[in-house]
């Protein structure tokens, strides 16, 4: 189901705590881990331009990135073993250029958003999510977080009413069956505004458009339907679950459109790693 992860790295801290979470998707699921760094070779500063010829400079950084690269993370992923893949380019484009043309399953990367941009993920993060093609798993949290134990396996999938609700749940049952983890659904909606006319459906119509769902995906998870905020209501429910997973649609899109503020509101905020399909 999950036989090649792709895992960007930038030597940071985030990285170093995300490790955690990829070695255990790659142990639960028998999956290749590729390291992959994105080398900014037009990185130059005023010193190093003076000095010597652009070129030479980024032949320099090059090699400096590959050797950082060879031994990021050996404890874990020894490179005798797990693949490192050196790129050049913009992050984002590299990142998700790599996943598509390598036929990745899934890319696995923390977010970045620091003590004074909590309302902000990682520009790399953001744009990954709007151009990749695979799914991506994100965690903001994994420098504060710890994996649970490889036998503690609880996901949770967020679903709609829309028509792309059907491939998002039909991901999630597949991918958590094999992980040999227990599924749960949830639906959240605000309840009916009056003033702006809006009719949302009742709690019956609701279950049976779920069950529907569930038929189509040959799913028979527990389902959960939330009235409230919809952000809240599916983070409550995480944590209920106490989830390993959340699984979160994104529609298909071309890159010049954005992913709605709720999928990184998720992604920023939610205590487990969010899986963005």
């Amino acid at each position: 189901m999950l036989q090649k992860i792709l895992f960007p790295v930038d030597f940071s801290a985030s990285c170093i705590a995300m490790a955690a979470y990829v070695e255990r998707a790659a142990t639960i699921f028998g999956a290749n881990v590729t390291l992959a760094h994105v080398c900014d070779l037009a990185s130059h500063n005023g010193f190093e331009l003076y000095a010597r010829r652009s070129d030479e400079i980024a032949e320099d950084h090059w090699k400096l990135a590959g050797n950082r690269l060879e031994l990021f993370l050996h404890s874990r992923f020894a490179a005798g073993t797990w693949r490192r893949l050196l790129l050049a380019g913009e992050a984002a484009s590299a990142i998700s250029s790599a996943a598509k043309k390598g036929k990745f399953d899934l890319i696995m990367m923390p977010t970045h958003a620091g003590r004074f941009r909590r309302m902000l993920l990682g520009s790399t993060t953001a744009r990954v999510l709007n151009e990749a093609d695979c799914p991506v798993l994100t965690m903001q949290h994994a420098e504060t977080a710890t994996p649970r134990s490889a036998e503690h396996r609880r996901w949770v999938c967020a679903v709609g009413l829309s028509s792309d609700s059907e491939r998002v749940l039909d991901y999630a049952k597949r991918v958590s069956s094999a992980a040999g983890a227990e599924l749960s659904v949830i639906h959240a909606v605000h309840a009916c505004n009056r003033r702006s006319g809006r009719v949302v459906p009742g709690e019956e119509e609701m279950a049976r458009h779920i069950a529907e769902l569930q038929g189509k995906a040959g799913s028979e998870a527990t389902v959960c339907i939330a009235t409230g905020p919809v952000k809240e209501a599916l983070l409550n429910e995480v944590r209920e679950a106490s989830a390993d997973v959340l699984v979160i649609g994104r529609s298909l899109r071309g890159a010049s459109e954005r992913i709605d503020d709720l999928t990184y509101s998720l992604v920023r905020d939610s205590p487990c790693p969010v899986v963005s399909v």
